[in-house]
């Protein structure tokens, strides 16, 4: 029982700061130190300790013997590797979805892009969120559909990666118009069954989210 407790614990201090690197509220070259983390997040030093090795094999911390943890963060290389990879996924997820999703989640789909539209229109920094939200939950739809449990989980953990891309980079104003456009787009070639075309929309659709946050080859 003790020992299922420790790995909750590195699980729970694993999550969070790896959500707080890929966030920014870490940043490159910022000690992570144990004794401060434990206290902030009421464990002892142990599961940080864990938790830190773990982020180490994820390229996110650097452990330096006798100096201690720092955050190495993703480079613009990774960044645009992991756009590359998550382009293909997306293509085979929503070439999957076109086989197996559901009349309730085609309906989902649906109106999470009435939605959107809805709310660009109403502009707003409140309106964005929004926006910003609902394109999260089209994507998040969309793995459900696909009927892959492993796809949809490296393709969930591909998106908290891309909360690191969007702080790096500045992408033009108009993008959110072009993306609900571009879901509109896949969505239509899911419902005519056209897995190929889904599957092409998909991978570009990734591909100009990547292109607009302007990540150098």
């Amino acid at each position: 029982m003790e020992e299922y407790e420790d790995r909750s614990l590195r699980g729970k201090v694993f999550t969070k700061l790896r959500e707080d690197i890929l966030s920014g509220v870490y940043k490159e070259q910022d000690e992570l130190r144990e004794i401060l983390i434990g206290e902030e997040l009421g464990v002892s030093r142990t599961p940080v300790r864990e938790a830190l090795r773990q982020l180490e094999l994820e390229g996110l911390v650097k452990i330096i013997p006798n100096k201690g943890a720092y955050v190495t963060g993703i480079t613009q290389k990774d960044v645009r590797d992991i756009y590359k990879i998550r382009s293909m996924l997306e293509g085979l997820c929503a070439k999957w979805a076109t086989r197996h999703i559901t009349e309730k989640q085609m309906n989902e789909l649906e109106e999470i892009v009435y939605l959107s539209e809805y709310h660009l229109q109403k502009k707003g920094c409140t309106q964005a969120e929004k926006v910003s939200m609902l394109d999260g939950r089209f994507h998040r739809v969309l793995y459900e559909a696909s009927d892959s449990r492993i796809l949809e989980h490296v393709l969930s953990d591909f998106h908290k990666y891309v909360k690191m891309a969007r702080t790096m980079s500045v992408g033009e104003g108009n993008r959110a118009e072009k993306s609900i456009e571009e879901h509109k787009q896949i969505l239509e070639a899911i419902r005519r069954k056209d897995e190929k075309e889904a599957e092409r929309l998909a991978n570009q659709h990734i591909m100009n989210v990547m292109a607009n946050l302007h990540i150098q080859e």
